[in-house]
């Protein structure tokens, strides 16, 4: 994403399929190696260890699960976890477990975030439990040829049979590098797995049940989770949703409305904010003009070299600023020096870094199978993409996610399907109205899935991570942990809209810090 928005499901890594960054993937926040690696049954074995700020009261341990569930006997592997203790253990409810996203996010970054983004009130009553999921940070990271990624990440959009041949050769040699350079665990990254994991954890920590907040990917993590072990659960947020039902089309489209409604809901308020850059000026159709002259060649950033930018960068940086409204008065100012062809433009894109570890198509791949018989297929899709969203065309990371797995080596082993949870407490589902990454259509439907055990709740604004955007969701999310009642059915909690340019990321939800942004790097993932 643009640097001035540093967002994505985590950090190092790797799919930057484009100059302004995009697919998140990643690695943990810096923090202590783990200590000495639990038993495989049994009680984790706390020891103090600090945060990398060096605030907070921190603990630290490992729990070790199999590297493949099927096999409880053969190769383990140790995750990572984190844990801020409760404030007041007289009041002490139990463990909160929480996920950042991703995949790649880092639990145990966001457990040492927790003194800084969580609630005075769940800090007080609540340990805040993060863990590395498998192949992430301190939790054997999935490591593959950073040469590899290159070269796919070059490929990502091809425009015809022979591009397409040449990105399917390139994601087939990355996926088996990523084994190469791993292990067997490439072949056990899915979110069916980390679920398994998450149940261990749980009778590591010594709990019956637990409470468990996910934003983002997360939320995948916390839907099957409930499908899986719903008696295990006291209480779950699932906060900017995933919905695991959708074949390769519909998530495509879904995604791609949901792009183009987010810079809809931009321009309105361009519109209507006298200090943003573009007021006054039809921020639809300038973009809809950048995209012409970009893939027209004509779009040329003065320099040493001179950099001519694709639509490619245009897209990805248009949908990495749709995260967090926080960042529309820099992104407006970035599409008008873009469009004067101003040098000072070249502040929002960032090189392609170095990645070795990445999580993210690991898991992404053996999620879903969006594997397309030919690139005919895939020129049809762009196609019909093009009339849903005719200002932004196709949502950046749904692309690159679709065609980042097209052949990729590992099994699809946890293959998309309704949920069925039956038996759980109530579920608290929040999505915002216009979120780029995790669409207000897959949220409704997570919801009906899940069904009665569900109540939705909806922020009518723009983003991603309804705990940081709205102070109404925050007071609904953390009533809900504390105390298990929900908002009434069909709640809604009002936009809330940027009034002017902010240096910190600070929540409106008081004086919280938005985590998601560091935790995931300067790439965005869910």
């Amino acid at each position: 994403m643009p640097l001035h928005a540093p967002f994505v499901r985590l950090a190092v890594t790797a799919l930057a399929a484009t100059l302004f960054g995009q697919l998140l993937a990643g690695t943990a926040t810096a923090a202590p190696q783990p200590p000495t690696p639990a038993p495989p049954t049994g009680r984790a074995v706390w020891e103090p260890c600090a945060s990398p700020s060096g605030e907070g009261t921190f603990e630290c341990a490992t729990v070790q699960v199999p590297v493949d569930w099927k096999r409880p006997r053969g190769a383990t592997l140790d995750l990572a976890l984190a844990r801020h203790r409760a404030t007041d253990p007289a009041r002490r409810i139990g463990s909160l477990l929480i996920n950042p996203g991703g995949p790649g996010g880092s639990g145990v970054g966001f457990a040492f975030s927790a003194p800084d983004s969580f609630s005075p009130e769940l800090l007080e009553r609540f340990d805040i439990v993060g863990f590395d999921p498998r192949g992430v940070g301190l939790s054997n990271p999935v490591t593959c040829d950073s040469d590899r990624v290159s070269d796919q990440s070059a490929l990502l959009y091809p425009d015809s049979a022979a591009s397409f041949t040449a990105l399917r050769a390139a994601n087939r040699a990355l996926g088996e590098s990523c084994r190469d350079l791993t292990g067997p665990l490439v072949d056990h990254m899915d979110t069916a797995s980390v679920v398994r994991d998450m149940d261990a954890i749980r009778a590591a920590l010594g709990e019956r049940r637990i409470s468990y907040y996910g934003v983002s990917y997360g939320t995948g993590i916390g839907q099957q989770y409930a499908e899986r072990y719903p008696h295990r659960v006291r209480a779950m947020t699932l906060d900017s949703n995933m919905d695991h039902s959708l074949d390769r089309w519909s998530y495509q489209k879904t995604e791609t409305v949901a792009m183009e409604e987010s810079y809809g809901q931009f321009a309105n308020w361009c519109a209507r904010t006298p200090s943003c850059a573009l007021h006054g000026r039809d921020a639809r159709a300038l973009f809809r003009s950048l995209l012409d002259r970009a893939a027209a060649g004509e779009l040329v950033l003065p320099g040493d070299p001179p950099y001519t930018v694709t639509p490619q960068d245009l897209q990805s940086v248009a949908f990495g600023n749709m995260y967090d409204p926080a960042d529309w008065f820099v992104f407006a100012a970035d599409l008008a020096a873009l469009d004067a062809s101003d040098p000072a433009a070249a502040r929002s894109l960032r090189e392609r870094g170095e990645p070795t570890e990445f999580a993210y198509l690991p898991v992404t791949c053996q999620d879903y199978d969006f594997d397309v018989p030919s690139y005919a297929t895939l020129a049809r899709y762009e196609r019909a993409l093009a009339r849903v969203a005719p200002v932004t065309r196709l949502s950046s990371l749904a692309w690159s996610d679709l065609t980042g797995c097209q052949n990729w080596p590992t099994e699809v082993t946890n293959p998309p399907h309704r949920l069925d949870v039956d038996g759980t407490p109530r579920i608290l589902v929040t999505n915002s109205r216009y979120d780029v990454a995790t669409p207000y259509s897959w949220g409704s439907n997570a919801a009906r899935q899940i069904g009665r055990e569900a109540t939705f709740l909806t922020y009518d604004g723009v983003g991603h991570g309804d705990y940081w955007l709205s102070p109404c969701a925050r007071d609904a999310i953390d009533t809900y942990l504390l105390t298990l009642k929900t908002p009434r059915k069909g709640a809604h909690c009002p936009a809330v809209w940027p009034t002017g340019p902010t240096a910190q990321r600070q929540s409106p939800s008081g004086d919280l810090v938005n985590p998601l942004p560091t935790l995931t790097g300067s790439l965005r993932t869910r």
